[in-house]
């Protein structure tokens, strides 16, 4: 064989070779080598004697069944602004999220029709006060002829009659002009106390009905979340009862108190409003979403501490301590309850794991 056949062969066994041993290194990295450890278990070499402070038994204990109810966050006052007549809408002074003084105009509506009217009854008014002067003047120059029997006591009952019809249309017109002021001023919508815009739900140019809102406002203190809970468990809650809510947006868990439940029972869902007053949370708006989480029941379960489990891939194992040696046991969890975790198989009340092992390689 020539010189550069043989350094042609010894090339391509050298890439054969790296070829096979890249690709022994990928069987290896996908677990090919390993063999499938079924459950039970797996003595460990080397085992050590293992401290008693750093052992822990598993315990059966009663644990609840924390349920989670979703809710909104809600202000405690809420106003929906309404116009008290029916009149186009001139103009809304506000937009959703701003902020509004008690007394600050929120909407004006059309006054065109109201002021016509005030007129007509300024008139009617003005009419009827002269009226009543004339009858009065007439009043008393009778009653001075009566008094000097130059008059008839029948025409003198008259003209205090006349008088009195008089002035009572004085009073009639004044109710009307006063009855439509009032009307003129609920052409303004104002403010009712000082809050944030949560809808603005009309626009300049539709009609004003009355009891229907054309912005809803809000204050933005004393937050609630309203939830709705089941009936078979909305029988478990109790005025002041603290309570355990959670608010996604933040992040955040809190405990808070029943404020309100309702007394009625939804017939086409079953549950009860729920509503809990939430304590000041800095970036808590209403419209949040929430979840109510309560305790509905309990079960008996297997509990050990959180930090004696290790994850192998996909696996879940503990160090048990038995017959003084450490045994590994492929074990499935459940919920966590504090520093503890439930297991729902592979170990057995008053069994002994190891807290916080050495990482199994």
């Amino acid at each position: 064989m020539s010189q550069p056949e043989r350094k042609n062969r010894n090339k391509i066994i050298a890439i054969a070779i790296a070829v096979l041993a890249l690709i022994l290194l990928l069987l290896y990295m996908q677990g090919t080598f390993v063999s499938k450890v079924s459950p039970g278990l797996s003595p460990l070499v080397n085992d050590a004697n293992t401290p008693k402070s750093e052992t822990a038994v598993v315990e059966k204990k009663q644990v609840d069944d924390i349920l989670n109810w979703p809710g909104t966050v809600r202000s405690r006052i809420v106003a929906n602004i309404a116009a008290k007549m029916t009149a186009r809408i001139i103009d809304i002074k506000v937009h959703a999220s701003d902020k509004v003084k008690k007394g600050e105009v929120i909407a004006i509506l059309d006054e065109r029709e109201l002021r016509a009217q005030e007129n007509i009854a300024l008139a009617a008014l003005a009419g009827a006060t002269a009226q009543a002067g004339r009858a009065k003047a007439d009043e008393q120059r009778t009653k001075s002829l009566y008094v000097k029997e130059a008059a008839t006591r029948e025409n003198f009952d008259a003209v205090v009659a006349r008088a009195k019809e008089a002035q009572a249309a004085v009073s009639q017109a004044t109710s009307t002009v006063s009855e439509i002021r009032t009307h003129l001023a609920d052409t303004l919508l104002l403010a009712p106390f000082d809050g944030t815009v949560v809808k603005r739900l009309k626009e300049p140019g539709d009609m004003g009905l009355p009891g229907v809102p054309v912005v809803t406002l809000q204050i933005p203190q004393g937050l609630r979340l309203e939830a709705d809970v089941p009936g078979t468990c909305a029988g478990r809650y109790r005025t002041d009862m603290e309570v355990r809510v959670r608010i996604d947006t933040l992040g955040q868990t809190v405990t808070a108190q029943v404020d309100e439940i309702s007394p009625d029972v939804d017939s086409q869902t079953r549950t009860q409003l729920i509503k809990i007053a939430l304590p000041a949370m800095a970036g808590l708006q209403a419209g949040s979403f929430g979840w109510l989480e309560q305790a509905c029941g309990q079960h008996e379960a297997l509990l050990i501490p959180a930090s004696a489990v290790q994850h192998i891939g996909q696996l879940e194992v503990v160090m048990v301590w038995s017959e003084g040696r450490q045994l590994m046991r492929h074990i499935r969890t459940a919920k966590t309850f504090g520093n503890r975790i439930e297991v729902i198989s592979g170990l057995h009340a008053g069994e002994i794991v190891i807290v916080n092992p050495q990482q199994v390689p």
